[in-house]
């Protein structure tokens, strides 16, 4: 059951990796700002529709940026898929770690969500200014991050990782991706 659970905790870590990269190939085109803008983008139905210079970046990701829609959707299934699999890891008895890992990956999808400015933006939640839930999303997903890391690091001390049981985490992670 201690070699599962370094399973998960490892394909976790791998997740985590690949939703930090595709987090930061979308921080270059994101504009964390609240300021309205009137969209000119290439979606024609939209031109001129008032809306914020963050949602806006957004529609340029989805619409503009070759493979911008692609990779905005697996940074949003990894979310999803390190918020499941920490839930399996806290099952598996990882509970230290897992719940605070947990509510650090729901808070930062949620805080993802209002830096997009699109679902939160009429809510009392919308309250708060996009450069802020930017921040948290960033402040959430850096202590995830080093939260997996410290756990990863002490199961590898007490169960040392071999050759095959990080290829065996590699491809689960990769049929978990592909499973999304």
């Amino acid at each position: 059951m201690e070699r599962v659970r370094q399973l998960v905790g490892e394909m976790l870590l791998y997740c985590f990796v690949l939703a930090l990269l595709t987090g930061g190939f979308l921080a270059f085109f994101y504009t964390p700002s609240g300021e309205v803008v009137a969209y000119d983008g290439g979606y024609e139905p939209l031109h001129g529709v008032p809306m914020s210079a963050a949602y806006e970046s957004i529609l340029e990701i989805n619409f503009e940026a070759r493979g911008g829609l692609l990779l905005r959707r697996l940074h949003h299934g990894l979310s999803v898929l390190l918020v499941l699999g920490t839930v399996v890891w806290a099952l598996l008895g990882r509970f230290r770690y897992a719940i605070v890992v947990l509510g650090l990956g729901v808070l930062g999808v949620l805080a993802g969500y209002g830096s997009a400015d699109d679902l939160l933006s009429g809510t009392v939640l919308g309250k708060l200014p996009v450069p802020w839930w930017y921040g948290l999303h960033l402040l959430a997903a850096s202590a995830m991050g080093a939260l997996l890391v410290i756990s990863s690091r002490r199961e590898a001390a007490q169960h040392p990782r071999t050759l095959r049981f990080v290829a065996l985490s590699l491809g689960l992670t990769v049929l978990a991706i592909y499973w999304l």
